[in-house]
């Protein structure tokens, strides 16, 4: 008896609270509040994006960074080595033209050995044209002319 007692004050009370008023809503109302709904959720996927890309950024740039870093030492090593294959190939040059039987056909396919032929040749006429020079010399200072006033004058037209 007392339990129905009880029950019977609580469904009066929930039966006496009173219900919200209910009006009728416009159908351009429900639209905006869709539309807004929704403007919302994109809003917040968009933000959930932007967060998750500032999270990204920082390790881009470091895996940026170390790339660029090994490309330059890449780079380095590239330049390096086409140095010294410079180098052995002209050192390859050298020795084959010196231990070449062949050496006259082979100089007048390398543009390179001709080269160094074309030094050669320039180098023993220097030379003679020096050993000419000190002959001169001698002979001049043998007959007693200045050769500071000549070397001076030969410096002034210079």
């Amino acid at each position: 008896m007392a339990l129905d007692f009880l029950s019977s004050l609580f469904k009066k009370k929930k039966e006496e609270e009173p219900t919200p008023p209910t009006e009728p809503l416009d159908v351009e109302e429900l639209e905006e509040e869709v539309e807004s709904r929704q403007e919302n959720e994109q809003i917040m996927q968009i933000m959930e994006r932007l967060n998750e890309i500032e999270n990204e950024v920082p390790r881009i740039k470091i895996s940026v960074d170390t790339l660029k870093k090994q490309i330059q030492e890449l780079r380095d090593d590239i330049d390096r080595l086409d140095k010294t294959i410079k180098d052995v190939m002209m050192l390859y040059e050298v020795i084959s033209q010196e231990i070449n039987p062949f050496k006259e056909q082979m100089g007048q396919e390398n543009p390179l050995s001709s080269e160094i032929q074309e030094i050669k040749r320039e180098l023993e006429d220097l030379k003679l044209e020096i050993a000419q020079i000190k002959n001169d010399l001698k002979v001049i200072a043998g007959y007693g002319v200045d050769l500071d006033s000549i070397i001076y004058e030969v410096l002034a037209e210079v």
